[in-house]
């Protein structure tokens, strides 16, 4: 620094972190308590807003960073992943649930049990997938013929996904007991949430730990029975919860991995595809040229005789057409951008680490938001619009690494084909001779749970085109 040159103003956050990042003071944390439970998405957008790229959070003993940037990202979760882990809260509370599965683990346990299950997701799987997928949507059609137009659309494709998760990875095992097995994992995860955002010491015996061990003991129950159903068959057969059973018997993995798997499948291969799917559905009847588009591909593909038609007669989608619906494929690729079901990802430094510039201390702890990412101005023009263009080439081009519903890196996850399979097909079977439209006066609240859901539901009419 030259003589008479004045040093740069001290930061005003400087005495609350070590971190060289502006960010909020604690009494801006508290006064903004009441506002981040009630709606952490938008906390995080005016906290990005103010602060910038980057924000340090005054917490004490341990060091916040909020990452905001593409590179900031991909240097925590693809070039240097190895040296941050998922011992984090957020992880934590997950494992509550979850146990030591895929999604929560670490090291050697969660590198074992990834080899064990990856053959469940292979390739070769993914025409199983496709025709459960598109069964499960001929059931939630038949019934919203049944039961009338108007259909809470979040309901019906949970239950969709979750018939398909059960028939493909666990033989069907699931299904009989899945709304126990939801209504648990809801109510499990309803708990670690509320725990996550107001820590209480985990030795009080509150009424939601009350409700939490009820929940663990309905999982534990169902799994226990799915086991023994599968083992009294007599041949464990080659789906994940096969693939498990024997790792077990092998001595591969400790047996309170099945449970583990089981519940993380509920949560990640489940409840995420349904969340993508609910809004990829109100974004279509909130947008009709994208939905008239979807329909004219889907006529050309699927219409009688293969040629374009008005909907009436068409068949229903099957693995084959997945290469013949780009535009589909673009509107569950746009989707995504918008409403990330991981919304929120987080990370602890194990050893010292620069990441975007910002220098960082074993035991920082790291968060980065797809949500935030995805929709950064400079990287997605106009990012609240619903554009599938973007993923088709006839826009900008979307960067690499600004792009991350599955994650990335090594973590990236194991069943993003699976997801995409699906969701693809399930919009393409439920779509292919109707069209979805919003029922006036209802309109969406979006709650940021473990995924993105709306709140109390979402009801769209589902009509005959």
């Amino acid at each position: 620094m030259s003589a008479g040159q004045p040093s740069a103003a001290p930061r005003p956050n400087a005495r609350y972190t070590v971190l060289d990042a502006p960010g909020p003071l604690p009494r801006d944390m508290l006064r903004d308590l009441l506002s981040i439970r009630r709606d952490p998405l938008a906390y995080l957008e005016r906290t990005a807003a103010r602060f910038g790229d980057h924000v340090a959070f005054p917490m004490p003993k341990t060091p916040v960073l909020l990452v905001g940037t593409t590179a900031g990202a991909r240097r925590v979760l693809v070039e240097n992943a190895g040296a941050w882990s998922k011992a984090t809260v957020q992880y934590g509370a997950l494992s509550l649930v979850t146990g030591s599965g895929l999604l929560t683990s670490d090291g050697s346990a969660w590198r074992e049990a990834r080899r064990v299950a990856q053959p469940a997701f292979h390739r070769s799987g993914l025409a199983a997938v496709a025709e459960q997928s598109v069964a499960a949507a001929e059931r939630v059609r038949a019934r919203a013929a049944v039961e009338g137009e108007v259909v809470d659309v979040d309901a019906a494709v949970l239950q969709a996904t979750l018939e398909v998760v059960g028939r493909t990875l666990f033989g069907g095992d699931v299904t009989a007991d899945g709304e126990r097995v939801v209504a648990a994992v809801l109510e499990a995860l309803e708990v670690v949430i509320g725990r996550a955002r107001t820590p209480l010491p985990g030795w009080l015996p509150t009424p939601a730990k009350r409700r939490l061990a009820r929940a663990n003991a309905v999982m534990d129950e169902v799994v226990a029975r799915v086991v023994a159903r599968r083992r009294a068959a007599g041949d464990l057969g080659d789906d994940l919860l096969g693939l498990l059973l024997r790792a077990v018997d092998e001595g591969r993995l400790p047996p309170e991995s099945v449970r583990a798997e089981l519940v993380t499948m509920v949560i990640a291969g489940h409840e995420t595809v349904a969340s993508c799917l609910t809004w990829t559905l109100d974004l279509l009847a909130r947008n009709p040229a994208a939905q008239e588009r979807l329909h004219a591909e889907l006529d050309a593909v699927l219409g009688a005789e293969g040629g374009a038609g008005s909907g009436a007669g068409h068949r229903a989608p099957t693995w084959e057409d997945l290469r013949d619906l780009p535009w589909t494929r673009a509107v569950v690729d746009e989707s995504l951008r918008l409403y990330p079901p991981a919304w929120v990802v987080t990370r602890r430094a194990e050893s010292d680490d620069v990441v975007d510039g910002v220098a960082v201390p074993a035991g920082t702890l790291v968060i980065v938001s797809p949500w935030l990412l995805q929709r950064r101005a400079d990287v997605h023009p106009d990012p609240e619009r619903f554009d599938p263009g973007r993923f088709t080439g006839e826009g900008p081009e979307v960067p690499r690494g600004s792009y991350l519903p599955f994650g990335a890196g090594a973590r990236l996850c194991i069943g993003r084909d699976f997801a995409l399979t699906e969701a693809v097909l399930v919009l393409a079977a439920l779509l292919r001779d109707r069209r979805v439209d919003p029922v006036p006066g209802d309109e969406p609240v979006l709650e940021a749970l473990v995924t993105l859901r709306p709140r109390g539901g979402l009801r769209l009419r589902l009509r005959p085109r």
